[in-house]
């Protein structure tokens, strides 16, 4: 695991737990969910290594870290559910990397936890990269953060079968265009639903949030990963001349409706690479981050790399 700017996760051994290096001395150890909350908070993010889990053996470990295991609705990366509420994580080419984030941060509401486990480590590289949401904030320049003050609109064209990028079929988890609305309706987002079959939804949210434990403001927006501009040149050229900005699968601008310069979301999206503190994965390690206060991403890799995640409020 490497270290920059003075954090990492906390690892946990069986040595460290004073546990058997087993699924089932990891459960004992976790038993105690007051303690590993108060660790979570203290440490932001926690690695426990060397207890022997696989998949087959994953649950327990799982119902304690995740109390409240949530569904994956109105995701926006591919992947696919294998279990209860359990994902694979997100879906891209492996030579790709995923820029950091929050989960669900352009969402009315996002997980508190994440955890992350490996079923299958890569062959080689296959890290995710954490970053200290405080840091990451405090790393931008300060006419970034005040042309962010007012907060980002992001706005989604979910497509109905066939398109560019994810259906609200998959993204909502569900066929029933009543299921959806109603689900909208709670999350201050404006919609409608298109001639094609699709669904357009716009939403604005704060571009930083206080955790509600700590207090402490962090950076907390995806407008990097929503802008073309942080796909790189050539993409984004390639992405204006198949469709305008409005008809792209995600797009995002600031809450007035004004652009977002490319070099504010290529700063957003350096600065939070550059921060952050690779995880290395070996099979069976499992990590537990507080989703407020760290952001994650991915390295890219090779061979076949097995991330399973979940989340919880």
């Amino acid at each position: 695991m490497s270290k920059q700017h003075g954090w990492k996760p906390l690892e946990i051994t069986a040595d460290d737990a004073g546990v058997d290096p087993t699924p089932a001395g990891l459960a004992g150890f976790l038993a105690d969910t007051d303690k590993i909350s108060s660790m979570l908070i203290a440490e932001k993010a926690l690695v426990f290594r060397g207890f022997q889990v696989s998949e087959s053996t994953l649950e327990p470990a799982m119902d304690l870290l995740l109390p409240n295991r949530l569904a994956y609705v109105h995701g926006n990366s591919p992947r696919s559910k294998v279990g209860s509420n359990i994902y694979t994580s997100t879906e891209y080419p492996p030579e790709l990397t995923i820029s950091m984030h929050n989960e669900l941060s352009y969402a009315h509401a996002w997980p508190s936890r994440l955890l992350f486990f490996a079923a299958h480590e890569p062959t080689t590289g296959g890290a995710t990269p954490v970053v200290d949401g405080t840091l990451w904030l405090e790393s931008l320049d300060p006419a970034i953060r005040e042309a962010f003050a007012g907060g980002v609109r992001y706005s989604q064209n979910l497509h109905g079968g066939r398109g560019l990028g994810k259906s609200w079929q998959d993204t909502f988890e569900t066929g029933d265009q009543a299921e959806v609305e109603a689900f909208l309706k709670g999350t201050e987002a404006e919609w409608e639903w298109r001639g094609d079959g699709g669904l357009r939804v716009t939403q604005l949210r704060p571009s930083t949030v206080r955790h509600p434990v700590t207090g402490v403001e962090v950076w907390f927006n995806q407008s990097d990963q929503w802008h073309p501009a942080a796909l790189g040149d050539e993409m984004a050229a390639e992405l204006a001349q198949i469709l305008p900005e409005e008809e792209l699968p995600q797009s995002v601008r600031f809450a007035d409706g004004s652009a977002i310069p490319d070099e504010y979301v290529i700063e957003v999206r350096d600065k939070g690479l550059d921060a952050a503190v690779d995880v290395d994965w070996h099979t069976g390690d499992l990590l537990l981050i507080d989703n407020v206060l760290v952001g994650h991403g991915r390295r890219p890799f090779t061979g076949p790399r097995r991330i399973l995640v979940a989340m919880s409020d």
